[in-house]
């Protein structure tokens, strides 16, 4: 059996598809099942069981030794909040436990970090463990990711194979429901639907002019690939980065967007909201040495290629699921 927390959220329900297309159909999805209207993430997916999050560890327990790997992505994600207790709970206890569970009854596990570990990106964006103690997260939920990174470096007993992968700009299929926290892409396509155009934010940044703002943007479906090379490859235990190693502008992101949808670009700036705008990310860009460092060697998918996939086979699709 393979386990997946988080198996009702976006990159979760995608990697469950990933494995079910590569014939992995002992699937143990973990999350709350309560968020029915999340439930749409697993419809159509080879499931051997649906275990509540919060009685995972005793039916891990009870199952350990039919459980091959763990996939932990299962967190909260929204950068907008800022009640430490909740990060506390769910993203940092939460992952003790299932590190120290993989300990106890030898079970191989990835899990997720995320690039809102590295701030503003003062001292870059290098997956180097020993410069990840120097980050200075911008948010609560960076923070709590920074935390779990910094305290798994520190156990002196680890799984016998683990990896923390820090997620960069994911986008693609199954991520409806995450609202504000959702895609650029998502937001694109909505709003070129409903009114035509596209907002961007404005660049508050002398160095940067309006739109110019880079991301490292990557498909949801190289992330699954990667996970599948990890559960595959387990050995060279870390911490990793997780994007494409080419950060690209919002505005090719747009004009992207508005071409996959066969329209011509509207693109008007507003204002960066005064919420986020002091921990406004304006660059980021993987290194991404280390992954191919260990024979990770598949090409990422470029920003036009995984926008077309996106947007025609699933947008466009009246919201097809992955």
């Amino acid at each position: 059996m393979i386990v997946v927390t988080g198996a009702l959220g976006f990159i979760g329900s995608c990697l469950i598809r990933k494995l079910n297309d590569e014939n992995f159909n002992a699937i143990v999805a973990v999350d709350d099942f309560s968020k029915t209207e999340k439930l749409k993430n697993l419809e159509g997916k080879n499931l051997k069981e649906k275990v509540e999050r919060t009685h995972f560890f005793e039916w891990l327990a009870d199952n350990q030794k039919e459980v091959e790997f763990i996939f932990h992505l299962g967190a909260r994600t929204d950068t907008t909040e800022f009640d430490v207790n909740i990060f506390n709970e769910l993203n940092l206890e939460y992952s003790k436990k299932v590190w120290q569970a993989c300990i106890e009854y030898s079970i191989p596990l990835v899990y997720a970090s995320s690039a809102a570990t590295y701030g503003l990106g003062e001292i870059g964006y290098d997956d180097d463990e020993t410069k990840i103690k120097h980050l200075k997260p911008l948010n609560p939920y960076g923070q709590s990711k920074q935390d779990f990174d910094l305290w798994a470096l520190a156990q002196a007993q680890k799984p016998f194979f683990w990896a923390g992968l820090k997620f960069f700009n994911v986008y693609g299929p199954n991520e409806y429901h995450k609202g504000r926290m959702a895609s650029v892409i998502f937001h694109a396509f909505k709003q070129i639907q409903d009114t035509g155009t596209v907002t961007l934010f404005r660049s508050h940044n002398p160095d940067y002019i309006d739109g110019q703002q880079k991301r490292d943007f990557i498909y949801v479906k190289d992330v699954t690939e990667v996970c599948l090379f990890l559960m595959k490859h387990r050995k060279n235990s870390g911490i990793y980065n997780l994007g494409t190693g080419k950060a690209r502008t919002f505005l090719d992101l747009a004009k992207n967007t508005f071409k996959s949808m066969g329209k011509e670009p509207q693109i008007k700036f507003i204002d960066t909201p005064a919420d986020i705008r002091d921990k406004y990310q304006y660059f980021t860009e993987a290194n991404m040495r280390k992954l191919k460092s260990i024979g990770y060697l598949k090409p990422f998918t470029t920003l036009e290629e995984g926008i077309k996939d996106y947007v025609q086979n699933y947008l466009m699709q009246d919201y097809k699921h992955f």
